[in-house]
């Protein structure tokens, strides 16, 4: 499963032996990283502590910007639409062993789709049993599952409370905003049962409600998006660009040009200006704590190290799902859950991800903010016949927005510093 050779260019960034990964070379980073002797000289070996499982590999919504269904990448089609009782077993065995392996005291497993409610309540139960009968007996578990909330109903919302399954639910804002895009497979919006979905849940287990997160649309008022999903008492609302990348970028006449900045500006001096924390803004945290000089929990921004793997419904290890978005087969490892867990640690792509700013590009390196940025989401950066070795292509935004926040942290840290005096 290993490529060529790869040594530090010049600069400190990974290169091939033999060869020239740079822009332009014709040859994709970070394909053929020399993984062993990055481990030579020092790169250690990350166990991965997250898991997300994509119980159902279908959907119930026809999405027009889903990076799943209407992008580059196709393997939906060739994998089963739902995961066997026979590959979760697999699952639950390899996550224990390597929680055992690597000392793991918690890890967490996010059930994913598609849709992963579609299986059904009863399905859902077996798998969250057999998780924890493998999983618990070695390391505590944190349960997630990210929904678009349509079928959340009172049977499966009762058993999500009995496995204590933290909730998260993509909602755009109000209906008019939410099903300009996320509509129904045969036609109409599906803001109201998502809606519904989030006020019985929340009416019944509040404590299981991990937030809602939302796709910035350009067409939608930022302010009045943010203000309706603060009307369902959300304890953490998050924000994603639209996926896109150099080569196919983000939806036609959307190229970004400090539009998309000009948005979450707009939302954060709400959210930073309101009188009281209303709720939490991960992206918006994240940047505060960064520039603070605190570390990242977010792979969108910093240059934490990622440590979690997708298992899809065949069993297949692959990357982050927002991959596909870059090319057909982006996201594949080409091993599968039952190999184990210990090569996929070792897989190049794997490692690029873990490089700090080693796996930056020259662009990023040389930035004055590229601790805060970290060159942005991993799949934002992919151009054709180079790779991965790039900015972001919202790059521009990027760097308008942290400015954005860092001025009005420091303004609030010299007036607090002069009430001291």
């Amino acid at each position: 499963m290993r490529g060529p050779a790869v040594t530090a260019g010049s600069g400190g960034e990974p290169r091939r032996a033999g060869g020239d990964d740079r822009p332009g070379s014709g040859r994709e980073w970070p394909g053929g990283l020399d993984v062993a002797g990055l481990r030579e000289r020092g790169q250690p070996r990350l166990p991965f502590s997250r898991f997300v499982l994509k119980v159902h590999g279908r959907c119930n919504l026809a999405c027009d910007y889903c990076y799943l269904y209407e992008m580059a990448d196709t393997s939906w089609r060739r994998t089963p639409a739902v995961m066997s009782q026979e590959t979760v077993r697999v699952v639950a065995d390899r996550v224990a062993e390597h929680a055992r392996r690597h000392d793991l005291a918690d890890v967490r497993i996010t059930l994913h789709g598609g849709e992963p409610l579609l299986v059904g309540p009863v399905a859902l139960d077996r798998v969250l049993r057999v998780l924890r009968a493998s999983v618990e007996p070695v390391a505590r578990i944190g349960f997630a599952i990210q929904t678009n909330g349509v079928l959340l109903t009172d049977e499966v919302v009762g058993v999500l409370a009995e496995h204590r399954v933290r909730v998260g639910v993509s909602l755009d804002g109000g209906a008019d905003a939410h099903d300009r895009h996320r509509r129904r497979r045969g036609g109409g919006g599906s803001h109201a049962a998502a809606a519904a979905g989030i006020r019985r849940l929340t009416a019944a287990h509040p404590e299981l409600f991990a937030g809602l997160l939302a796709v910035v649309d350009l067409d939608n008022d930022p302010v009045e998006v943010y203000e309706h999903l603060l009307s369902y008492s959300p304890p953490a609302v998050d924000f994603l660009l639209p996926h896109g990348n150099w080569t196919t970028p983000p939806p036609p006449g959307r190229v970004p040009d400090g539009n998309y900045a000009r948005w979450l500006m707009a939302v954060y001096d709400r959210w930073y200006g309101a009188p009281r924390r209303e709720t939490r803004v991960r992206l918006f945290e994240e940047l505060v704590n960064l520039l603070l000089g605190g570390r990242s929990r977010s792979e969108a921004v910093g240059l934490a190290p990622v440590a979690f793997v997708v298992v899809d419904t065949d069993g297949s290890l692959e990357q982050v799902d927002s991959l596909r978005s870059a090319f057909d087969g982006a996201a594949a490892t080409g091993l599968t859950v039952a190999d184990g867990l210990e090569e996929a640690m070792d897989h190049p792509a794997v490692v690029a991800r873990q490089l700090g700013l080693a796996g930056l590009s020259p662009t990023c390196r040389s930035c004055p903010v590229v601790a805060v940025c970290g060159g942005g989401l991993y799949a934002h950066r992919y151009r054709a016949g180079e790779g991965f070795l790039n900015p972001s292509v919202y790059c521009a935004d990027l760097r308008i927005l942290v400015d954005h926040v860092s001025r009005r942290v420091r303004a609030d840290l010299a007036r607090l510093r002069a009430g001291a005096r």
